[in-house]
């Protein structure tokens, strides 16, 4: 390894389903390594962004750290229904990137580390997910995940993953 890539910051993205506890997971993972968390959450613009969000943050964070430029993404107003402001990234902090879309092939090959999240069954994410974000997620739920199974199908996220984080089995009944 050269001293310009120890140098570099690590890179972890942390993707999985709606409700499945990504963003708790990169949460804590950020909070005990001092990263800093970019949440895809804050960036898809509008219920059908979920490409365009990996995109952005491709373009924006992934390569342009890659090529030594300013990582920066730019938010999404969800309550305006517009583009935000731009936020600039430290480039020499490590960065953990959560949400549906985090891993694909291209973003894969830029990252040291590639999380899967399915800490739920579909009923159970789909629970939390509308208990967290409310009937607006309600109303749009088969829309997005009709986006997320694009996502699965076109760049194999889970079987990309470094790590698969899962609930923990029940104990064998005797």
């Amino acid at each position: 390894m050269s001293s310009a890539e120890a140098a570099a910051p690590r890179i972890t993205l942390i993707d999985g389903r709606s409700g499945a506890g990504k963003t708790t997971y990169a949460a804590a993972l950020a909070a005990r390594t001092g990263a800093q968390l970019l949440s895809l959450d804050d960036v898809y613009p509008g219920w059908d962004g979920l490409e365009a969000g990996e995109a952005h943050v491709l373009e924006h964070v992934l390569r342009a750290l890659a090529e030594g430029r300013p990582p920066r993404w730019r938010s999404y107003n969800w309550v305006d229904d517009r583009p935000g402001s731009w936020h600039e990234l430290d480039p020499a902090c490590d960065l953990i990137i959560e949400g549906c879309g985090a891993i694909s092939p291209a973003a894969r090959a830029l990252a040291h580390h590639a999380v899967w999240v399915e800490l739920a069954d579909d009923a159970e994410r789909r629970r939390r997910a509308i208990a967290r974000d409310g009937e607006s997620f309600a109303r749009n739920w088969d829309r997005w995940a009709v986006q997320e199974q694009v996502h699965a199908a076109r760049h194999a996220p889970r079987e990309t993953a470094d790590e698969i984080v899962e609930p923990l089995s029940p104990p064998s009944g005797r």
